[in-house]
């Protein structure tokens, strides 16, 4: 196991943080401020504003088109923060762009850097904990709600195995 300096975690809290790789029967894990990465410090940036939409012990996910990197793989909905946007203001867009909600509550809750082969994410994570409207996929995408207890069960692309074992522990300790 590599654990590089280039992909970084940051939380409320200093955890270990371990993950199963359901595509490769892996385990991995990192402590907090490193993630496993196996890609390069020449890679583009990418920033994201990601929302973990919380419904009591539910959380809202989507599933990539087969299309997209990482494709025909479940993830945390959001999108890209453009330029002159704020993270909260990004996610507000991108959530009610993609499954026709309205933020009204949310708060940060982790920051990742992860390095793929082919491009490096910035992922700046919230807590959605209040929000209006009922979650569709606007996109024609289709989304869930799955509950905290199986996220384990589910595939998701590499660099949202943190997020799943942070909202995993975030849940246990409520």
């Amino acid at each position: 196991m590599i654990l590089a300096p280039v992909a970084r975690v940051k939380s409320t809290s200093n955890v270990t943080v371990s993950w199963r790789n359901a595509s490769r029967g892996k385990t991995k894990s990192a402590q907090a401020g490193f993630v496993v990465s196996g890609g390069s410090m020449s890679n583009k940036v990418v920033h994201v504003a990601v929302g973990v939409i919380v419904r009591g012990q539910q959380i809202l996910l989507a599933l990539r088109s087969s299309k997209q990197h990482q494709g025909g793989k479940w993830e945390f909905p959001g999108g890209k923060v453009e330029a002159g946007e704020t993270v909260p203001q990004a996610l507000a867009r991108e959530l009610l762009e993609e499954v026709a909600i309205e933020v009204t509550q949310s708060s940060a809750f982790m920051q990742l850097e992860y390095a793929y082969p082919e491009k490096t994410v910035l992922l700046d994570i919230y807590l959605v904990s209040a929000f209006n409207g009922e979650p569709h996929g606007r996109e024609g995408q289709p989304v869930r709600w799955v509950d905290v207890s199986a996220l384990d069960s589910i595939e998701f692309p590499d660099a949202n195995q943190p997020i799943v074992a942070r909202v995993q522990q975030y849940f246990a300790n409520r």
